[in-house]
């Protein structure tokens, strides 16, 4: 049976450098089924779906929906909203007026529930209707997924800007700190791992959410790689926390900010690097001792895009219409790794993807908790996509000294 109806699709959640492949793999495909009568794109994720914003897709050239596909962040804009049943039965009836048989969000866990609930609505009223979660997320916490689009080109910016990073930390020696973004799952951060290329270069200490963060130990580990470097340079996760869950920034800063949901505020905020950089200067009187925030760069930024992660963002989009429209399932689009690296895409039930957190498996952390294991290495280097270059260094010997004797 063929379904004839609209399709809609959505993007929600923190834009990322290739979302907008997953939206132009699933307007292009979408258009190529006659049963589909119009595509649109909401305005503004969910949001727009209740307030009815509405681009109509189908009469986009396929030509700027190409250059659109290249550009990072979300062209259909984004919302933090997290609908509830109430705001799903608005999201249904809309959809019901305008005759919106297939529905794709491109989001994180929250936007798979969203999906799920919405769906819920359709099979409740007997309304014939096909809702698929794409994935998205530079976190890298979908459960089920290898890996999620997003992530590759996020992962690619934090190896190479900790490059940067090394090689200044390395020309005018001190403490350097890099805050990455990360509330529950380190996999972005331990991303910064790829920069180590001699046995010197840093990171010499990442740390993750996955693992509690307890001061004494970090400010031991610190002094170490000092002692015998000269320098060190940490990454840290924006949302470490203590054995007892509690974040960082809180039990080291009394004044902190929170979201519209009560969270902590972690993102847009240079808060932990400065506190953690004032705490090492005053336990272990190290005078250069500086930190950077990676912010938003680090989502959408426009010069660090991985071919592989681009390639994988189209087709899931692809792979979501043709499941939707081809074979009239529902669920989440998923990333499957096979071989040394290739991929496949499954469709999971939407209940082992939504509201879920995946974190990273022991065997890419090391036993003291303050870095990352080969193990990791291998399983991210193809993420990051082709052309990644490694800094070199000098190799030339020394000039025999004159005038000044060699140091004993």
């Amino acid at each position: 049976m063929k379904l004839e109806g609209k399709v809609v699709v959505a993007q929600g959640g923190g834009p990322t450098a290739v979302i907008n492949q997953s939206l132009v793999g699933v307007v292009l495909e979408s258009r190529k089924f006659v049963q589909v009568s119009k595509v649109y794109g909401a305005i503004n994720g969910v949001k727009g779906i209740i307030n009815e914003d509405f681009m109509d897709l189908t009469q986009e050239t396929t030509h700027n929906l190409e250059q659109v596909a290249e550009t990072p962040s979300s062209a259909l804009f984004s919302t933090r909203d997290k609908p509830d049943e109430k705001y799903c039965k608005e999201i249904f009836e809309v959809f019901k007026a305008h005759d919106v048989r297939y529905f794709f969000y491109i989001g994180g866990n929250d936007s798979a529930d969203t999906v799920r609930i919405v769906n819920q609505q359709a099979e409740q009223s007997d309304y014939e209707f096909r809702a698929i979660h794409i994935p998205k997320t530079i976190d890298n916490d979908l459960m089920i997924n290898d890996h999620t689009p997003g992530y590759g080109s996020a992962a690619r910016f934090v190896a190479q800007a900790t490059i940067g990073a090394n090689l200044d930390n390395r020309a005018l020696p001190g403490v350097y700190i890099g805050v990455v973004m990360g509330r529950h799952a380190g996999f972005l951060t331990a991303a910064s791992s790829i920069a180590k290329k001699y046995e010197d270069d840093g990171p010499h200490l990442v740390y993750i959410p996955e693992r509690p963060f307890i001061v004494d130990n970090f400010i031991k580990d610190v002094k170490k790689v000092y002692d015998k470097l000269g320098r060190c340079l940490i990454i840290v996760s924006e949302g470490i926390s203590d054995d007892k869950g509690n974040p960082i920034i809180t039990l080291l800063q009394k004044d902190v900010e929170k979201d519209a949901h009560g969270n902590v505020q972690l993102s847009g905020t240079g808060a932990l690097g400065d506190v953690l950089a004032n705490y090492i200067k005053e336990k272990l009187n190290i005078k250069r001792v500086r930190s950077d925030t990676f912010g938003y760069l680090q989502r959408s930024f426009f010069g660090c895009v991985s071919d592989v992660d681009q390639h994988e963002a189209r087709e899931v989009g692809e792979k979501a219409a043709q499941f939707a429209i081809w074979h009239n399932m529902d669920g989440s689009i998923t990333i499957h790794r096979t071989g040394s690296y290739s991929v496949d895409y499954k469709l999971s039930p939407l209940v082992d993807v939504a509201g879920k957190t995946k974190h990273m498996p022991d065997e890419f952390i090391n036993k003291e908790g303050n870095n990352v294991t080969d193990a990791f290495r291998y399983y991210v280097r193809p993420l990051l996509g082709s052309g990644l270059r490694s800094a070199e260094r000098l190799r030339a010997p020394m000039a025999l000294r004159i005038l000044k004797k060699d140091h004993a």
